[in-house]
């Protein structure tokens, strides 16, 4: 006997079993080959978040949009209304000049971290120009001239980085002018009365908040340190803060009467802790942004005077600043003043001001 030997009709039938075997090994390879073979598949955009930056369709990969010209808008916050209007008037502009406009912010104001990885994702994504609102005016500097060095124009809205020409331009409000024009407006108003003040400040070493600080004591005629602060309190710029800030305020001085505050969030936080104390009436507050909320506090007495400033002029003139530099190769430089009024409720002598339907006829223009 010989071990092993089959017969041809017995090799047939093993064959006929073992096709259905063959035909699966080979499916499995070659989807194993398809899986993980091919890395040219168009990336997957990353979620809308604050700190990343996108927008409707956008890639990560530079050229990606087919030679759409890029431009970045990075503000603090997404909510505060002034970054807001800021977005809507950049978005606008970008889609009547035909360009991909990519949006980040920080989870909060003063989140440098979130603004960071937002200018990185924007360098990759092929900016041509990123419009900046600093959180950390200092912090940020090294990876703003990350981004300069890759050919990108950064040109900073609203607040000045520190150093101011770390950035290659600046568009914004004067911000010292604005402190200046609330202080003058107060110390009219007083007059001869004396003032016991509470001061609503920004965040440490942020310089839009040291401007307007400053700007309100030149304007009220009084130095750092001067007896009639009685109280100086960080806000972020937000109202609940703010409503808290004015609560501690309130209970090292219960006489305070005048309260300057950073932004108009920070002024209505002030003004519910005022409320709520009994004391609404017997303080004046005055504030900058001139925000449709902030002119209809002035309108509703709540504020007696604010400096109104144009976020969406600084994000126009932003947009169309890198849409020439993409394509003129024109690089905007130095400080370009997008303006400043004074929205009073009730006119003082000698101090230039607007009225309610002025400020509500160019809220946030």
């Amino acid at each position: 006997m010989l071990l092993g030997k089959v017969s041809g009709s017995n090799r047939r039938s093993k064959i006929r079993r073992s096709w259905p075997v063959l035909v699966l090994v080979v499916l499995v390879g070659q989807i194993f080959l398809a899986a993980c073979g091919d890395n040219t598949a168009t990336p997957v955009p990353a979620a809308t978040t604050a700190g990343a930056a996108t927008a409707a369709g956008a890639t990560t990969a530079a050229g990606a949009s087919g030679g759409q010209v890029i431009v970045g808008l990075i503000t603090k916050t997404e909510t505060n209304p002034f970054f807001v209007k800021m977005r809507e008037g950049a978005q606008k502009e970008a889609d009547a000049k035909g360009v991909k406009l990519l949006t980040a912010a920080g989870k909060f104001d003063g989140d440098n971290a979130s603004q960071v990885t937002a200018i990185e994702n924007m360098i990759t994504a092929g900016a041509k120009g990123i419009l900046l609102v600093p959180s950390d005016t200092k912090a940020i500097v090294p990876t703003v001239q990350k981004a300069r060095a890759a050919g990108v124009l950064v040109i900073t809205l609203d607040t000045p980085l520190d150093p101011q020409d770390a950035a290659d331009a600046l568009f914004a409000t004067d911000n010292l002018k604005a402190g200046v024009l609330i202080g003058q407006y107060a110390k009219a108003a007083f007059g001869t009365k004396a003032a016991k003040i509470a001061m609503m400040d920004l965040n440490p070493g942020i310089t839009v908040g040291d401007l307007r600080h400053n700007g309100f004591l030149q304007g009220f005629g009084i130095k750092e340190g001067d007896a009639s602060i009685v109280c100086a309190q960080y806000t972020a710029g937000d109202q609940a803060k703010g409503q808290t800030a004015m609560e501690t305020c309130l209970q090292k001085d219960p006489g305070i009467n005048l309260v300057y505050t950073i932004n108009e969030p920070a002024a209505l936080g002030a003004y519910t802790a005022l409320k709520a104390a009994g004391k609404d009436k017997d303080v004046t507050i005055v504030s900058v942004d001139g925000g449709c909320t902030g002119v209809q506090g002035v309108v509703d007495g709540k504020i007696a005077a604010t400096s109104q400033q144009y976020p969406l002029k600084m994000a126009v003139q932003g947009v169309d600043a890198v849409v020439d530099y993409a394509k003129n190769g024109k690089k905007v430089s130095g400080y370009t003043d997008t303006g400043v009024t004074l929205i009073a409720g009730k006119a003082v002598t000698g101090i230039d001001s607007k009225d309610v339907q002025f400020g509500k006829d160019n809220c946030w223009g």
